[in-house]
């Protein structure tokens, strides 16, 4: 199980807990008017040639991006841990996405590459800098409330997308009353500039972590870029190892590799599925964004209260179930009355799931690698990560159609669900890294 270390601490205090929750507050505005409601559907409806090119080029951004993000997080972290430098990657990751989101403004009819670029920097930039957040968990609560702050955080984080959600919705995409400063809905102006709104959200609410959340490892300054990426890949190595012996934490990143991709899916083209299939407009979208992230985050903090009494374990389990099951039905519904059901029941599920693997990998990594393992984590969310956008934007290509795609999302969820059920089992003290 590797060596024993002396087990340190956290420095842990309501303002440290929020100001690091907060990080969640900031960047879900990305995934919900970015990823999930507003520039995804835009750019297949009004910047692609077509709605099928659109959402097959879409796909294979989220899938290139994914790649990248999974190239470059185990990497990164073990460099962060190497030389304590989590806070200086997290100022630098999110500084980039924030810059990226707000060119999003920029493209516009027929400016494919320009959009797909910029957005996929954005996603690239966003996900590394929820990397180093989420390393800090092992430094701002004790195992046993991993749980608890993890579910709150997400739950945070979902209300963070409702609001800005509520903004755009009254201040740009009202169909009824005209946008806010004066803006034009012609060219689409009114609906860009949800980007902006989305890189101002992100860079204001990024400050409380940046100020109160500290790195407990001093930064250390070494010699040249090749010995930072010399002892980096050496950590990286040396974790890809022994990471094995870390048995649970092991085969929940394999089934990870598969479940996530769902996830990764839901949120690349929830939105589309919901416009081409049954016909929602902007507003529709809006109100749909709404009722999603209130589900999710009324899921997550319902959760956050018991997960750490039932285990991370079970809570992934419920919420892949609460997961399959609608998704599943989602490939055969007609109506929109039908569709909404489903939708309640994945946004209920959604948090919970992200919030218990957070947390579940937290109590198993050991303290001198926080960045790595989250690193890894992210890398088991993104190495193939691809598959799913990809194959859900290729069969839509293939056959036409919305549905042959959607039927990507379960089939994913069950074999890393299955994975997880059979090669894991609940924590028990011998599991615990440290």
């Amino acid at each position: 199980m590797g060596a024993a270390r002396q087990s340190i601490v956290p420095e842990s205090s309501p303002k440290r807990v929020w100001s690091w929750a907060c990080f969640d507050f900031a960047n879900s505005a990305f995934g919900t008017l970015v990823l999930t409601f507003v520039f995804n559907t835009y750019f297949v409806k009004v910047i692609a040639p077509s709605e099928t090119e659109g959402t097959t080029l879409w796909g294979n951004t989220v899938a290139i991006a994914s790649v990248v993000i999974a190239l470059l997080s185990p990497m990164l972290g073990a460099a962060a841990d190497a030389f304590g430098w989590k806070k200086r990657f997290l100022v630098v990751s999110t500084a980039i996405a924030c810059v990226a989101i707000a060119a999003l403004y920029f493209p516009v009819k027929g400016d494919v590459g320009w959009g797909l670029l910029l957005f996929g920097l954005a996603l690239v930039a966003t996900e590394l800098s929820i990397v180093f957040s989420n390393a800090f968990l092992p430094e701002i609560a004790p195992r046993e409330k991993h749980g608890k702050v993890s579910g709150q955080a997400f739950a945070l984080g979902y209300a963070g997308g409702l609001l800005c959600l509520f903004i755009a919705l009254a201040g740009f995409l009202s169909e009824t009353a005209d946008p806010w400063f004066g803006l034009s809905k012609e060219g689409g102006q009114n609906v860009r500039t949800t980007n902006v709104l989305v890189a101002v959200w992100f860079a204001v609410f990024s400050i409380p972590i940046l100020l109160w959340v500290k790195e407990r490892k001093a930064p250390q300054h070494p010699d040249g870029f090749f010995k930072v990426a010399r002892q980096s890949f050496g950590r990286l190595a040396d974790t890809f190892r022994h990471i094995r012996e870390y048995r649970q934490l092991f085969w929940m990143l394999v089934a990870r590799l598969f479940y996530n991709d769902g996830l990764v899916a839901i949120f690349s083209f929830g939105g589309i599925y919901a416009t081409v299939v049954f016909g929602f407009t902007f507003q529709d979208l809006m109100v749909f964004g709404i009722a999603l992230n209130v589900c999710s985050g009324v899921g997550s903090l319902v959760f956050s209260f018991v997960e750490d009494k039932i285990g991370s374990r079970v809570t992934i389990v419920i919420s892949l179930i609460g997961l399959v099951l609608p998704t599943t039905a989602a490939l055969f519904l007609t109506t929109k009355a039908g569709f909404w059901a489903c939708a309640v029941v994945i946004g209920i599920f959604l948090g919970p799931n992200q919030s218990a693997s957070r947390a579940y990998l937290s109590r198993l990594t050991p303290e001198d690698k926080a960045n790595e393992f989250f690193g890894f984590f992210a890398f088991s969310g993104k190495a193939t990560a691809f598959l799913g956008p990809l194959l859900y934007g290729q069969l839509v290509g293939i056959f036409d159609s919305q549905r042959a795609g959607m039927a990507v999302i379960p089939a994913l969820m069950i074999l890393g669900m299955v994975i997880f059920i059979v090669k894991t089992h609940p924590i028990k003290p011998s599991d615990v890294a440290g």
